[in-house]
């Protein structure tokens, strides 16, 4: 039977129409980040899509990703990318148009991929299962589209590595709780490789690198959507709220802002 909340609150938020700007504008920040860059193109070397061969980009977002697949397997492979999210599935179409990619974008569930059994030479997967209660299962699910030596790269986020400074000891412990609470899995990260192997794949290598955010400017709509939640859930009062938005900003002045998340990365092939 399927989970009848399969997906975290935060996630299940930015499907709604209304904050799909928002979303892109966030989405497009980060993977123009040095650290989302790099684990990018160390996964991308590592599940080595081919040409001809048929690849799915699972949870494709804004598609950018998919249309890195759909150049390296070229006209005669398949790239598709699986996004349940309406507006971001339709800009990443239009995009895909405008650069003149052969990407394609479904409608789909991570957790029941509309895909036959080994069906897939490759499969990647970014920052999905964060948001999943359940992703044993869409690791599975992974696997069964696989083929014999099909390949497949995972990368997620461990939000235990979240730092946030300059902040004092209480309001630190109040913002790990709401970074934590917005991910229905917040400790993916570490937990990509032994959800591979669960699944009946062998770990070829793994990864890591830091979403690392400019010293020098305080990224302010995350920083005041994490204060709004802990005060708005009592974990953090306005007064605390107001210095810690001083403090960030002095530093910032002196170019000593931080704030940073690991993100982690896991290449695994499905014996032949």
């Amino acid at each position: 039977m399927t989970d009848p909340q399969p997906t975290s609150p935060f996630h299940a938020a930015n499907a709604d129409p209304a904050v799909t700007g928002r979303l892109v504008a966030a989405l497009d920040a980060q993977a123009a980040n040095a650290g989302v860059r790099r684990l990018r193109a160390w996964a991308h070397e590592r599940l080595a899509a081919a040409p001809g061969e048929r690849v799915l980009d699972v949870g494709s977002g804004t598609g950018s990703e998919t249309r890195v697949l759909a150049a390296a397997v070229g006209p005669g492979g398949s790239a598709i990318g699986l996004e349940p999210n309406p507006g971001l599935r339709a800009l990443a179409e239009r995009r895909a148009a405008e650069a003149g990619s052969a990407a394609r974008f479904l409608d789909g569930d991570a957790l029941a991929l509309p895909l036959p059994d080994a069906d897939l030479d490759a499969v990647r997967c970014e920052r999905v299962l964060q948001h999943l209660t359940d992703p044993a299962r869409a690791v599975a699910e992974i696997a069964r589209v696989l083929r014999p030596g099909g390949r497949v790269t995972l990368l997620d986020t461990d939000w235990a590595t979240f730092i946030l400074h300059p902040a004092s000891p209480g309001v630190r412990s109040a913002l790990a709780t709401v970074v934590r609470d917005a991910a229905a899995t917040p400790d993916a990260g570490r937990r990509l490789a032994g959800w591979l192997a669960e699944a009946g794949l062998t770990v070829d290598a793994i990864g890591s690198d830091v979403l690392l955010h400019d010293p020098r400017s305080v990224t302010w709509p995350l920083v005041r959507g994490l204060g709004a939640a802990a005060v708005g859930r009592g974990l953090m009062s306005v007064e605390q709220r107001d210095r810690l938005y001083e403090d960030l900003t002095a530093a910032a002045e002196r170019g000593a802002f931080h704030l940073s998340v690991t993100m982690f990365a896991v290449a695994a092939h499905r014996p032949r």
